[in-house]
């Protein structure tokens, strides 16, 4: 078996040369472009043809728009005493599979009589569309049965026949095909390092000028394209290569931001971590706690990190903030998803799919969920959205789990209500850390903040202000109401001319809580119910908690 073949199609040839499977429902990055024996890049259908099913004499394809073709071995196929018309081969869809059915039979029938039976292969594309994950009818069912008949029939098995199913996505196929345990289940994944690297190596000559800030380094520039389909960078040296330029080590970044994003169809965005943890004012002891996990992480000791962090405290206390600093200290991006959910049976499902596969190929990265006891789904949910939220919450359960990920994709978790997520999505193995964020402990740590935000706007205190402006500080200050606060004094001071101790006394004595008191205290002593170190816990706030008990 060629060595330069990926794995997944080293994986259909052992699963089909040794016997085990002769149906493969084939998902994942379908649309991409292909490494070819020659170093080209080819679609997958020419993968196919050159690659995989180049030993089989007939070669058989459908999808919806051009229903039956013949890819290779038209002459052997016409030979069919049961073809009425090799040139008007049928459309619709049930007309195409029972052809298809026939054929194979007929080719059974040949191999029973100890006739020489053409080696037939048959390539059904966006199979989903053939036999969805739809509204259950009959005729779905009868399509989805026949599909998978092809697999079952001692007939059709016993000689040379293979079936491809292809599909986007898994949880788009109908369950009947989806979940059948005679069919192989085959993930394309997105290209991995040695991937992209190779397909660079075929370009190269094509893409001199392109290619010219990387011509010796190509592995470096595979490296920065993680997560990226070969379409999209061989578009991308297409574009440079017409306009006379070279890819330049400091757009990558962007680029691939950019490439990602437009092919995840919003599914995702990255956030730009310019900030560290030096920008998150207070809680010196969670900061440490995140820095030792940073630090073994860059030394590679990916066995000691934790699968994910929760991070729950008040409204408004900056955990996304922190997410963002924390990111990067750690000099990797941060994927924040986007609103997969949509209203089409299936489509949620298969949009998670999407985002699960873009994550695992991006290499190390953060992965935020905000308002995490919205987004996660739950375990029972009843009747109430036929099933969906119990779905989503599965598969987010199975893919915190991959042991795989562990030091490669860190899950985050925001949240001010981790009491609604559900209890084994919070469990060590899915979730090891929960940091408690909070408001500034007293009137000191709360003016420290309201000082500092100031300052980046350029206003500044002296110490008699502090002192006359300290007493007067808001209890339980929060960082969202401090910038609130800040940008107000700011805006008081440019507009009417007078000083930022002014400005800020006027503010001070008609402040407002953008959050009732009862629901902030409430927020605190989940947070503090939910950390993982206690150290992690002023001692006001463990106060608090334990008065409430």
């Amino acid at each position: 078996m060629p060595a330069r073949l990926p794995v997944w199609a080293r994986e259909i040839i052992a699963a089909y040369e040794s016997g085990a499977a002769s149906q493969f429902v084939l998902y994942g990055n379908l649309h991409d472009r292909f490494s070819r024996g020659n170093g080209s890049l080819g679609s997958l259908r020419d993968f196919f043809m050159e690659e995989l099913l180049a030993r089989f004499d007939v070669v058989l394809s459908y999808d919806l728009g051009n229903g039956v073709r013949v890819e290779k071995g038209r002459e052997l196929f016409g030979r069919w005493p049961g073809l009425a018309d090799a040139n008007a081969l049928p459309k619709t869809t049930r007309g195409g599979i029972e052809l298809l059915t026939r054929y194979f039979r007929y080719g059974a029938n040949l191999a029973a009589l100890g006739q020489a039976a053409p080696r037939a292969a048959c390539i059904v594309s966006a199979a989903d569309l053939v036999a969805g994950h739809g509204p259950a009818t009959h005729e779905l069912s009868a399509l989805a049965l026949l599909l998978r008949e092809w697999s079952l029939d001692p007939q059709l098995t016993a000689h040379p026949l293979a079936t491809f199913l292809l599909t986007e996505n898994l949880n788009d196929l109908h369950p009947l095909l989806a979940g059948h345990a005679r069919a192989a289940r085959v993930e394309i994944p997105l290209p991995g390092e040695a991937e992209l690297e190779r397909a660079l190596h075929g370009l190269a000559p094509g893409y001199p000028q392109a290619l010219s800030a990387f011509s010796h380094r190509l592995g470096e520039l595979a490296a920065q394209l993680r997560g990226t389909t070969l379409v999209s960078v061989e578009n991308q040296l297409k574009r440079a290569e017409y306009e006379d330029r070279s890819l330049q080590e400091s757009q990558l970044t962007g680029m691939r931001r950019q490439l990602v994003e437009a092919e995840c169809g919003g599914l995702i965005e990255f956030i730009e971590p310019h900030r560290s943890l030096d920008d998150f004012h207070g809680q010196p002891l969670l900061k440490r706690a995140l820095r030792q996990d940073l630090a073994l992480w860059q030394t590679g000791e990916a066995a000691a990190m934790p699968k994910g962090y929760l991070i729950c405290g008040p409204v408004g206390t900056g955990k996304t903030y922190l997410v963002e600093c924390l990111a990067g200290e750690a000099a990797v991006p941060v994927v924040k998803l986007g609103n997969f959910r949509n209203k089409w049976i299936g489509s949620t499902e298969g949009n998670l799919e999407k985002i699960f596969r873009l994550l695992r190929a991006l290499g190390r990265c953060f992965v935020f969920i905000d308002e995490a006891d919205q987004a996660l789904g739950k375990r029972d949910t009843g009747s109430s959205d036929s099933g969906l939220s119990g779905r989503v919450y599965s598969m987010f359960a199975t893919e915190m789990s991959r042991e795989e990920n562990r030091g490669r994709v860190i899950w985050v978790l925001g949240t001010s209500r981790p009491d609604l997520v559900e209890v084994d999505l919070k469990r060590p193995g899915r979730i090891d850390v929960k940091l408690p964020v909070f408001p500034c402990a007293d009137i000191v740590a709360a003016f420290d903040l309201l000082a500092a935000l100031c300052a980046r706007r350029g206003l500044s205190f002296s110490e008699s202000e502090r002192a006359e402006l300290e007493p007067s500080m808001p209890p339980l200050l929060t960082a969202g109401a401090a910038e609130a606060l800040a940008l107000k004094i700011y805006r008081i001071v440019k507009a009417d001319r007078v000083t930022p101790v002014e400005a800020t006394r006027n503010c001070l004595s008609d402040y407002r809580p953008p959050v009732a008191p009862g629901i902030l205290r409430a927020q605190i002593e989940l947070a503090v119910a939910e950390a993982s170190d206690l150290a992690l816990v002023p001692d006001v706030f463990r106060e608090m908690a334990a008065k409430s008990d």
